[in-house]
């Protein structure tokens, strides 16, 4: 993957050659093996590369014959080849992004519907003076924009616009609720004033005197097929997943896999080891040291069975102090999940072996793994109690739970959603609407936008999640946390295929006699044992709970009752001294809610409490 940026004025003006490139030197860590410029007039692009596909050539930003059409590209194009022998256009180099523009100038705007991989890209066409944004359908990698009356400035990460930006970086206080709601701001808003975030399955039009045209060029399938038989769906899923972890390989530098012992890392290290012919996959894990969540002993099995080269780190709350900056920088957002400091250390084990990864992200939203997709239709039942009824009785019961009930307690918070759209956002709530308030009562905040859907709960809740966690959550984050340290991290679950045919299937295949992600779990019998198939879902858990009592304990409340903190300026300072509090106490497991809190003021002060925000220094290892 790499990093792209780039700016079309309006008014005439040129674009600065030194603009440019001081966006793209922010981007180093996407594409640190090469740089390049184009500008004409009121145009420009700067592109940063991290060479994966025909490494000797295709250089960006590229041009298409006469100079008509511009790209710059960031990711793969992994159909590249089949694409090439239908296309009638004079190819000088042998990679995908060329196929890119060749498909672009033979197909126009349409070429996207022919694309397989992951992507966002820009691309100007000379003739009507258009500049087009595009981002793949489920959103697996970022473009950001701003765009006022004079200009229109866009790249891969928040941080590269800011050179450009006139007032330089602000907080945008109505996205600051829905950070406190999901961990994230959904697009197409962000925690930036005036920064914009490309909405996966959309493109961004662009005419030379500054109208915009935001449209949806794919999205997920209605309906679902009946009479299906489970045995043929389970096959269908196998040859699917396969034929997706096959095109996810393709590429002209060593690719390995990370792999935690569940389910879908160890079948996507089972089939990526069939495709090589029983050896030779490089296999990356990491642990805590915490035997309640560590996973390094599963991924040693899976290992062993697959006869992968195995490699491991194992975190100290130390990584957490002394990269929680470096990679707020990186994020451009809070670091959203414990695990994110985890995942790049992760990534920084790879970059010493390989260049690409695979991993199983999509799985569990693509085909109902999470515990709450058994849970949902019950709690269903009880949330057409009334509110007035229901919410007093919710919260005489979270008071009863014993700290160690946190699924318990994340099953019951969810009842306090007055509507539907409201409960499915509460599942992954560090904070519910009522605690919000309290925190933050005076904030405004952005109109919710519902994501309809047809079908069961299961099903809504599925789209709901591919909707908004999937791409403003869990892949943002992969994305950062994996090119901080200029590895490529590619998701084969989430193949547009293999989307479309998960959406196809009914509920009932994923959840099935209590089972989550029944289907993939029976695609995975054929290649590992019960063992690692059948094991509770644990997830990349990080033990802060004990952390925020021990190592952890000093600095969340040192930053959280500072009189210069965000949560004091901001927040109520007597609500956050109660959580503080609680669970130094042990009365209550506030892990949940401590993190963000503290995950916001640390990137308060790595873009705000300096007038220009640069990248922290590198930890010296």
């Amino acid at each position: 993957m790499c990093g792209i940026v780039g700016v079309m004025r309006f008014d005439g003006a040129p674009v600065p050659h030194a603009l440019l490139r001081a966006m793209a030197d922010r981007l180093t860590h996407r594409g640190p093996d090469a740089d390049g410029y184009w500008t004409a007039g009121s145009v420009g692009f700067g592109h940063r590369r991290l060479s994966i596909i025909d490494v000797a050539s295709s250089a960006q930003p590229m041009a298409g014959p006469g100079d008509r059409l511009h790209l710059s590209f960031n990711g793969e194009i992994l159909n590249y080849r089949s694409l090439r022998g239908d296309l009638s256009f004079p190819f000088r180099t042998e990679g995908d992004t060329e196929t890119l523009l060749a498909a672009h100038q033979v197909h126009g705007r349409d070429a996207v519907h022919l694309l397989q991989g992951q992507f966002a890209y820009a691309l100007h066409d000379a003739d009507d003076g258009e500049l087009l944004l595009v981002r793949d359908r489920l959103g697996i990698l970022p473009l950001y924009y701003h765009v006022d009356a004079t200009m229109i400035v866009f790249a891969s990460e928040i941080k590269a616009l800011l050179p450009a930006l006139p007032a330089g970086p602000q907080i945008d206080t109505a996205s600051l609720d829905d950070y406190l709601a999901l961990r994230s701001v959904p697009a197409p808003n962000t925690l930036f004033a005036g920064v914009r975030k490309l909405p996966a399955g959309h493109r961004l039009r662009v005419t030379a005197t500054g109208t915009t045209r935001l449209e949806r060029y794919w999205t997920l399938p209605t309906g679902t097929r009946r009479g299906v038989d489970p045995a043929a769906a389970v096959e269908e899923v196998s040859i699917a997943l396969e034929q997706a972890i096959e095109a996810a390989m393709v590429a002209d530098v060593p690719l390995g896999a990370y792999l935690s012992g569940g389910v879908d890392s160890s079948l996507v290290v089972a089939l990526m080891t069939r495709l090589r012919g029983g050896t030779g996959v490089e296999t990356f894990a990491a642990g805590f040291g915490d035997p309640r969540t560590d996973e390094l002993p599963h991924a040693r099995r899976v290992s062993e069975l697959m006869h992968t080269r195995h490699h491991e780190v194992v975190l100290a709350p130390r990584d957490f102090t002394e990269l929680w900056p470096l990679l707020t920088w990186h994020r451009d957002a809070p670091v959203s999940e414990p695990s994110d400091i985890a995942m790049y250390r992760l990534a920084e084990l790879a970059r010493g072996h390989v260049r690409v990864v695979l991993s199983g992200e999509g799985s569990d939203e693509l085909f109902a793994g999470y515990p709450k997709y058994r849970a949902a239709p019950k709690l269903a039942l009880a949330g057409r109690i009334p509110a007035a009824l229901r919410l007093p009785a919710v919260n005489a019961l979270q008071r009863r739970l014993p700290p160690s009930a946190a699924r318990a307690r994340i099953a019951l918070r969810t009842l306090s959603g007055a509507t539907e759209e409201e409960r499915l956002r509460t599942w992954f709530a560090p904070f519910t609407a009522s605690e919000r308030h309290e925190l933050v009562g005076r904030w405004g905040r952005h109109p919710r936008s519902a994501h309809p859907a047809d079908g069961d709960l299961v099903r809504r809740m599925l789209a709901a999640d591919v909707a908004s966690w999937l791409p403003d959550n869990l892949l943002e984050r992969g994305d950062r946390m994996s090119m901080a340290a200029s590895v490529e991290l590619r998701p084969p679950f989430l193949d547009h295929r293999l989307v479309e045919l998960a959406f196809g299937l009914p509920s009932s295949l994923k959840v099935r006699g209590g089972t989550t992600k029944w289907i993939v779990k029976e695609v995975a019998r054929r290649h590992l044992p019960d063992e690692i198939v059948d094991r509770r879902k644990v997830g990349f858990r990080v033990p802060m709970d004990a952390w925020f009592r021990g190592a952890l304990e000093d600095m969340a409340w040192d930053l959280l009752r500072d009189p210069d903190s965000l949560a004091t300026t901001l927040m109520d300072r007597p609500a956050v001294t109660r959580l503080l509090e609680r669970h130094r106490a042990g009365t209550a497991n506030e892990e949940a809610r401590i993190w963000p809190l503290l995950s916001l003021e640390v990137w308060y002060r790595a873009f705000f409490r300096d007038t220009a925000p640069e990248r922290p220094a590198e930890v010296v290892r």
